[in-house]
Formats: C-alpha cells, structure tokens, sequence
C-alpha cells in the first residue's frame, strides 16, 4: 500500500517514512512546492494533507488529485508525528 504525505514539516520527512513504514505502507513526502507535483504524486492508495504547514497551493493539487483519481483523502490541520499515526490507524 501507498501513502503520499503533503505538507508538514521539512525536518520530519525521514520521521514520516518511519511511521508509515510501521503501518506497512510506503511513502513519498512532499512538504515544499515541486514543479509536476500533480505527476509525481502518482496514484497511492492514501493521500495525508497537514493543512496549516503547507502551501495553498499545494492543497488545492492535492484534492484536484483526490477528486479526479477516487483517491481517500485525510486532512489533518496538525503536521505532526501523533496526527500522522491517527490517520494511518484509521487506514490500516
């Protein structure tokens, strides 16, 4: 299974993959803007969006992701690692 993660904090990536890993997922992280963003995010099973750490318009890729593509979509307005464990328990 596969996660994408949106937004967060930069210096939690490696923390992110970590909690994803433990919950049998595997993940990409993009917490700053990237050029193709809407291609590389691909077509995973989850997407995570952290609201308040993320850019605007990475936020509006991601749910023009999720909508086009039937993909669930979880949003959470906290980056952090305990916020990212709920959603995943939820998913698992």
């Amino acid at each position: 299974m596969s996660v994408v993660i949106i937004g967060g904090n930069e210096c939690m990536v490696s923390q992110y993959k970590g909690i994803c890993r433990n919950y049998g997922y595997d993940a990409k992280v993009f917490s700053k803007p990237k050029t193709n963003l809407e291609y590389m995010i691909g077509h995973p099973d989850l997407i995570v969006l952290f609201t308040n750490p993320v850019s605007h318009e990475l936020a509006h890729i991601a749910r023009k992701k999720a909508a086009q593509k039937g993909i669930t979509l979880a949003q959470s307005h906290n980056g952090s690692c305990k916020a990212l464990q709920n959603i995943l328990s939820r998913f698992a």
